[in-house]
């Protein structure tokens, strides 16, 4: 036995329950004056439509906060009412995909460790220091070494995307590749990734964007190919250490970020069994897994927007974080249907000749003239994905409203 002891590692901190009632009915009231909107509640509870004036505006049965950004925020907040005014909050990345939303968060002094709006290195943390994990939750690497460092963990991973590490960690075990159908650079599909490495670390994944990137894929699959120029097409980021299409791609599950379109990894999930089992002679693919991994949130926002989609409109506004991607994929649904524009927030409908928003093919904000049809009866849809609070929808109705010149006082009483 060696003289020199190792050095201990950091004590577990214990779990603490931020959710008290007397924590929570703090959080309730500064949550609710941030983001709530009395005016979307009435509009909700007379159907989803208000009109006045030659204006209609109809709402989407389902838009804004799910269930897992409520509880990221309430935590969020619920860890600045906890812990002292003098003691360190800090987060690993944005909490949501909304810039208003993470703006409030810095509001209260917690300050972001990783992304572009980083405020502090990791290696900077002491074991008093309080850690928020978001919604997306976080690389397995980068909550290790915070656990090493000792500090407070506040654990926010919505449990939808949990299940989505427990399905690639199985397929780690049976020694299968998890094939993950989102964005490479999305932090959701990053934490998933690390974990598709399983416990060993020994675990393989590959991530495909598009149907294109699938049957590239799906040809490999059959009839092999040039494994340099794979790996140069997925590049680092979409792949794992050691990624070997020739040995990597024989047996191979299916998962996916979770605000991806369901329609879309279903597509996916059908074109790589049928490779699979084209490859092995084999109808019942036994070399594939798969598992619908999609957010019952996301869904209901889809499945809402396509309802909508079936009542003539004029046009149709998006309204949330240029990088939310269960977002973004409600303006391409509302895209192919009639024009849509995605905006931030209520500042980008300039007047009634001037919008900016976020062109998803440029991937870049732009600025369309003419956006306001003229009609003397004017129907607009809009909706908001996950991520979007009610109050910036309710910013956008009395916009709309003031652009026509029509008096707001009393809308939807």
């Amino acid at each position: 036995m060696s003289a020199t002891a190792s050095p201990a590692a950091p004590q577990e901190k214990r779990r603490i329950n931020l959710r008290t009632p007397e924590v929570m009915a703090a959080v309730l009231e500064q949550v609710q004056s941030h983001y709530r909107s009395e005016l979307v509640d009435r509009v909700i509870a007379r159907g989803g439509i208000v009109s006045r004036g030659g204006l209609t505006i109809r709402l989407a049965q389902k838009f804004g906060f799910c269930y897992g950004v409520e509880r990221a925020i309430d935590m969020a907040y619920a860890a600045r009412k906890y812990f002292p005014p003098e003691q360190r909050l800090f987060i690993l990345g944005e909490i949501i995909h909304n810039p208003e939303v993470n703006e409030q968060i810095a509001t209260l002094g917690i300050r972001n460790l990783i992304g572009p709006r980083k405020q502090a290195e990791i290696d900077q943390l002491t074991p008093d220091d309080v850690v928020i994990v978001p919604a997306f939750g976080s690389e397995v690497k980068t909550v290790e070494r915070i656990k090493q460092i000792g500090c407070h963990i506040v654990d926010t991973t919505c449990g939808d995307v949990m299940s989505v590490w427990r399905r690639v960690r199985g397929y780690a075990q049976e020694k299968f590749t998890s094939i993950i159908h989102g964005k490479a650079e999305h932090e959701e599909t990053k934490a998933t990734a690390s974990r598709a490495l399983g416990n060993d670390g020994n675990g393989h994944y590959l991530v495909v964007l598009t149907l294109a990137d699938t049957d590239y894929v799906c040809d490999y699959i059959r009839h092999g190919g040039d494994k340099e120029a794979f790996l140069a097409k997925f590049g680092p980021e979409a792949h794992s250490p050691g990624f070997d299409p020739e040995l990597h791609l024989r047996c191979v599950g299916v998962a996916n970020q979770t605000t991806m379109l369901r329609g879309e990894t279903e597509e996916v999930q059908r074109r790589i069994r049928a490779a699979i089992a084209a490859r092995d002679q084999d109808p019942d693919a036994r070399n594939f897994r798969f598992f619908d991994t999609i957010c019952g949130a996301t869904q209901e926002r889809q499945d809402a927007l396509f309802k909508l989609l079936e009542t003539p409109m004029d046009l149709m506004l998006v309204v949330g974080g240029y990088n939310s991607s269960n977002t973004s994929h409600l303006a391409e649904i509302g895209e192919q249907k009639l024009p849509t524009y995605f905006i931030r927030n209520a500042s980008r409908l300039e007047s009634v000749e001037r919008i900016t928003h976020f062109n998803l093919h440029e991937k870049q904000e732009v600025t369309t003239q003419g956006w306001l049809p003229p009609k003397e009866q004017l129907v607009i849809g809009v909706t908001a994905g996950a991520s979007c609070p009610n109050h910036l929808i309710e910013e956008t109705i009395l916009r709309l409203f003031q652009l026509r010149g029509i008096p707001t006082e009393g809308l939807a009483e």
